[in-house]
């Protein structure tokens, strides 16, 4: 199956965050894996007892977190019925993050969530890096 055809899975992310160049894989307190460039998480599992919570407090207990570029209409995207990324007032005032419940990633085709992983790595990565890796990769430069 192509990347296309395919329903995305929790396995699926974990090759494409570290494929991403100049990764590292940081484990937190509770051995929850994040992601980073720089030193700066861009994919981020958040362990079950975390402060991923609905708006109405209902909790969510398998949250990935994805950091998303400043250009990126993401109203637009967290309103999109069709996708299931969410945000929670803990993010109201930060930068763009969209959550995704592990339970809901195959809701996803494989193509959607490497777009997902593809822009959280420059939303973290430092302007040298990003813009060689958007040249690198034929995009425009933002």
């Amino acid at each position: 199956m192509s990347a296309k055809a395919h329903h995305a899975t929790v396995e699926d992310v974990h090759p494409l965050a570290a494929g991403m160049p100049h990764v590292t894989l940081q484990h937190g307190p509770r051995g929850n894996n994040m992601y980073q460039v720089g030193g700066k998480s861009f994919v981020f599992f958040r362990p079950p007892a975390g402060r991923g919570r609905s708006r109405d407090r209902q909790p969510y207990p398998d949250v990935i977190t994805f950091w998303a570029p400043p250009e990126v209409d993401e109203q637009a995207l967290l309103q999109d019925p069709s996708l299931p990324f969410f945000t929670t007032s803990h993010s109201d005032g930060r930068p763009p993050v969209r959550g995704l419940c592990a339970s809901h990633i195959d809701e996803l085709t494989g193509q959607q969530l490497t777009q997902t992983v593809q822009d959280a790595w420059p939303a973290q990565a430092s302007n040298r890096m990003r813009t060689a890796w958007l040249a690198d990769h034929g995009l425009p430069l933002t």
